[in-house]
């Protein structure tokens, strides 16, 4: 049987995969098994952030292979506490824990927020998180619970408690929902909705989140699983808003392809994880985090004017193409809006050597952070192609 019918046999049907099988790449380049050529613009959901097999962060993990891969957290190792280090030195957080994923992290964060209002206010009195509709924070039952759409939580009830939804962009009614309700621990947001159709909140709205939290003791949780990293023009997205977080929590283009998710946390909560609190057999891997680490290293202020400059280029030319309605996002997290369905569109897309993906009924692009422009203009140049009506 070839990968597909094994696939289809063995592997739980949790995926509608596309009719592609990878096996290899370099860069922004990636190969079927056919030996067909396309350019990546997902970069496996804005994993890779410097594409595939790039050289110096295989340097990077490889090196640490042949040391020790896998210590367990009953020991210290070098490169969790280095990334830690680079994480808190650039951000101005104080205090990381690592987990395998986003969702892993979200999970820290809502322990995190929920410990600390029980410390300082009662366990039954201060519990609730708010999170906005249209959000997504991951998989797990708790993280489904925080996540703001109703088909995400189909057959799954019940869900923990304790969560609440806003409606995003609107302060007035999130002043509603906290103002009188003493029992909220945090406010919980993605800079940009995600999965929710690739949608900026206002900064006037996010600034409206910390001012109710400041105003209230709420904690202020800001996920950037996949904003992060480089991905939105800025090392963070939240450093585009004006606000600081008491919480931030990030995965996906920090591991550059292996499994890493952090929860950084603040000032006013960095002591709140005791011993015994939360765990991970595999958070602060070794090798996943020299990897991680050169990949952060590298994220300079060079590169972020590149992801801009990109950036403005798609939108530029995405807005204006025939067959596009609108183009939403930040930085190479971009969403386009299309005449015509958005499946048809990515299988267009795919026939003219372009991987793109979909998020809420768009289009939705997470090329590399160092995708060549010459790439990019050839991609952009299929993209318009595939849209036209």
């Amino acid at each position: 049987m070839n990968a597909k019918e094994l696939d289809s046999k063995y592997i739980a049907g949790t995926y509608s995969r596309f009719p592609v099988v990878l096996t290899h790449g370099r860069g922004s380049l990636v190969y079927d098994e056919e030996g067909r050529e396309y350019i990546d613009m997902g970069s496996g959901i804005a994993v890779n952030a410097f594409g595939i097999a790039d050289s110096g962060w295989i340097g990077a993990v490889t090196a640490q292979l042949g040391k020790i891969q896998h210590g367990s957290n009953l020991y210290y190792t070098e490169p969790g506490a280095l990334l830690a280090q680079q994480l808190c030195e650039r951000t101005g957080f104080r205090k990381v824990f690592f987990a395998n994923s986003g969702a892993e992290a979200n999970e820290c964060a809502i322990k995190c927020a929920r410990k600390y209002a029980a410390g300082k206010y009662g366990a039954e009195n201060r519990y609730k998180i708010v999170t906005l509709k249209n959000s997504f924070h991951g998989r797990t039952i708790t993280t489904l619970a925080a996540t703001g759409q109703d088909e995400y939580h189909r057959d799954f009830q019940p869900l923990t408690p304790g969560f609440l939804y806003a409606e995003a962009n609107n302060c007035e009614a999130l002043r509603e929902l906290a103002g009188g309700d003493d029992s909220i621990a945090a406010i919980m947001f993605e800079p940009v909705q995600g999965e929710g159709g690739v949608l900026p909140l206002d900064k006037e709205f996010v600034q409206c989140i910390a001012s109710i939290c400041a105003e209230r003791d709420i904690l202020m949780i800001c996920d950037e699983v996949q904003t992060g990293n480089g991905r939105s023009g800025t090392l963070y997205a939240y450093m585009q808003f004006g606000i600081v977080p008491d919480i931030m929590t990030t995965a996906k283009g920090l591991g550059g392809g292996l499994p890493i998710g952090a929860c950084l946390m603040g000032e006013k909560v960095k002591d709140t994880m005791t011993p015994g609190s939360h765990g991970s057999t595999f958070g602060g891997n070794p090798a996943v985090c020299a990897g991680a680490l050169n990949i952060l290293s590298r994220i300079d202020d060079k590169l972020l004017a590149e992801v801009r400059a990109k950036s403005e280029y798609i939108v530029n030319e995405l807005k204006a193409a025939p067959g596009v309605e609108s183009v939403d996002g930040m930085g190479l997290m971009l969403g386009v809006k299309t005449a015509k369905p958005v499946g048809d569109v990515v299988a267009a897309c795919r026939e003219n050597g372009v991987l793109a993906l979909t998020a809420h009924g768009k289009l939705r692009l997470l090329p590399a952070l160092n995708i060549p422009m010459e790439l990019v203009e050839k991609a952009v140049a299929a993209i318009k192609a595939a849209c036209a009506v």
